[in-house]
């Protein structure tokens, strides 16, 4: 049995029961290890399981890939919206590019039982390790708080509990009711957590959540609470996105001749360039070390073909030329049959040709709606916006055929090269790090919260926030900003990290009665789009779990 009801009622099933076995040598003393069992309280997001991308996976019955944090964080909220469609057949993926799926979306259940899995690894610690160390144990707690958040921002209400039930099932709680646990252990908690700090990853707590991931996290749920809990809190949202902003996690703004200050916080010296002072909470990756098919690797390897201009824009190590191209399928089980592999003379790099974008996220950099068939570089300076990194060479613009990845432009966000030019560690994964949380997000709850209190037009403090942003992606600005060129500007900074499905939610464009007022390519199966009803702001719970334990009650509609 899978899901929450076996998480939280039998504890963990893989690494957790291991610390109970009665050693072989009677003379070998075995105990928990605290600060093993706290860096997994992280890993979880970063890594499918305890022994790298090919090694065995947290969650039963299921891959990496499946199961994997990012990966499903990632399609539960682009593959839904007007940012993403997927060209692949693999199960699960047309339900999200189509907003069709069930109760038994295998992607949608591995993304739930992720959050359960990393929960109880929250809770095995707090029960084990409580008042050994403040600063952790806060930490913890905190995550335990961003996990639960994913399982009300999708799910709704869903199973909750704090210790790890071993002869009992989870009760459901309501979504206002965990909206309300969570906000108040997010303040119970942060002034344990570690003094803000921009940081490199040489340095000490890189990768750590300190006091501005619980504000940013405040915020956030602040801007979305009406939806949450019917009750709006604005002047929340634009309190503690300020509490980020006025801190040290600025946002990045020193571009090379080569790259720009944007790009920079998405390659692989990320952690090293110093495009690192605006992550949060970074998600480690690195080519040797930490190794996984679901978290940075999907992002680059899953938006890039083989045909994209190389000699500008490669992914690996490098100017060395290409060695001979081949193909190998590193994953039989995972649906992509085979993987198309450029081998440099240090390296190799993946191209999956799966993601790209739908015309409505190109549009946003077009408004005028003819978008320019040529390489990145081009199609920024096209769009006078450092953010319009497409591709279009060789594609229609238009998403005439889902499963035609040239049906579709290219984005490019993503990549491993090295902002000074030095080579990257493996020849397969990747070394940048996945900033789960940046600071630009703060810029952008504090203006839609100052234009929420103000009429739906931002005063010239809200429309700072915005110009900041537009700044550092060197282009115009003007003096006010509507709620709906807020929510423009939030896809044109945050595209492909993650955030649109809730944005477009909160706004009332996704499904319910204002659905059909913002339609895009194949939204609700139809080409030019059709609307989508109001039970699809939620997703389902996981069919096994309702049907393993008669306490939960299934969304409506499912």
């Amino acid at each position: 049995m899978l899901g929450a009801t076996c998480l939280l009622a039998t504890g963990l099933s893989s690494c957790v029961n291991d610390l109970d076995v009665t050693p072989i040598d009677p003379s070998t003393t075995m105990e928990a290890d605290e600060v093993a069992l706290f860096t997994k309280c992280y890993a979880t997001m970063a890594l499918a399981g305890n022994t790298g991308a090919n090694g065995d996976c947290d969650i039963d019955r299921l891959d990496g890939g499946t199961t994997g944090f990012v990966r499903q964080l990632w399609n539960a909220n682009e593959l839904t919206t007007d940012e993403a469609i997927c060209a692949w057949g693999d199960p699960g993926i047309p339900g999200f590019n189509y907003n069709q799926w069930d109760a038994s979306h295998p992607m949608l259940e591995g993304f739930y039982n992720r959050l359960y899995s990393s929960i109880s690894y929250c809770n095995h610690y707090l029960e084990l390790f409580s008042g050994v160390d403040k600063t952790r144990e806060a930490e913890v707690r905190f995550l335990r708080c961003l996990y639960y958040y994913h399982l009300m921002d999708c799910y709704g209400n869903v199973p909750f509990a704090t210790t790890i039930l071993m002869t009992s099932l989870p009760e459901q709680i309501q979504r206002a009711d965990l909206f309300k646990w969570i906000e108040e252990e997010l303040l119970a908690v942060k002034d344990d957590m570690m003094t803000p700090a921009a940081r490199k990853s040489t340095d000490n707590g890189y990768g750590r959540a300190d006091q501005d991931a619980a504000n940013l996290l405040l915020a956030r749920m602040y801007l979305n609470a009406e939806v949450y809990t019917g009750t709006a809190r604005w002047s929340d949202a634009l309190k503690y996105a300020k509490m980020v902003i006025d801190g040290p996690h600025k946002l990045w703004t020193n571009g090379t001749d080569q790259w720009s200050a944007y790009q920079m916080l998405f390659m692989g010296d990320n952690g090293e360039n110093g495009a690192s002072q605006e992550a949060i909470l970074p998600l480690l990756q690195d080519g040797l070390k930490t190794t996984s098919w679901g978290t940075t690797l999907f992002l680059m390897a899953s938006t890039w073909k083989s045909d994209m201009d190389e000699s500008l824009y490669d992914l690996g190590n490098g100017d060395e030329g290409w060695l001979p191209t081949g193909t190998v399928d590193n994953d039989p089980d995972d649906g992509i049959d085979t993987v198309l592999i450029r081998s440099y003379a240090y390296g190799t790099t993946e191209f999956w040709a799966g993601n790209r974008a739908r015309f409505q996220l190109l549009q946003k950099f077009f408004p005028g709606g003819t978008v320019p068939s040529v390489n990145i570089q081009n199609m920024v300076e096209a769009a006078g916006d450092d953010r319009a990194l497409f591709y279009g060479k060789g594609r229609t613009a238009n998403v005439d055929n889902p499963s035609e990845y040239t049906s579709g432009y290219a984005v490019g966000k993503y990549r491993n090269t090295y902002s000074t030019g030095a080579n990257s560690h493996s020849t397969q994964f990747v070394d940048a790090d996945y900033f789960l949380m940046r600071s630009a997000e703060a810029y952008l709850i504090a203006a839609e919260a100052d234009a929420r209190l103000n009429g739906g037009q931002t005063t010239p403090e809200g429309a700072g926030y915005i110009n900041a942003l537009r700044n550092r992606a060197n282009t115009w600005t003007v003096s006010q900003y509507s709620l709906d060129q807020i929510l423009d500007e939030r896809s044109r900074e945050l595209y492909y990290e993650g955030f649109r499905r809730t944005d477009l939610i909160r706004y009332g464009y996704f499904g319910g009665d204002r659905s059909g007022a913002y339609l895009w390519e194949w939204k609700g199966g139809a080409q030019n789009g059709a609307p989508i009803p109001a039970f699809r702001n939620l997703f389902a719970i996981p069919a096994e779990d309702v049907n393993a334990n008669p306490k939960l009650v299934q969304n409506p509609g499912y």
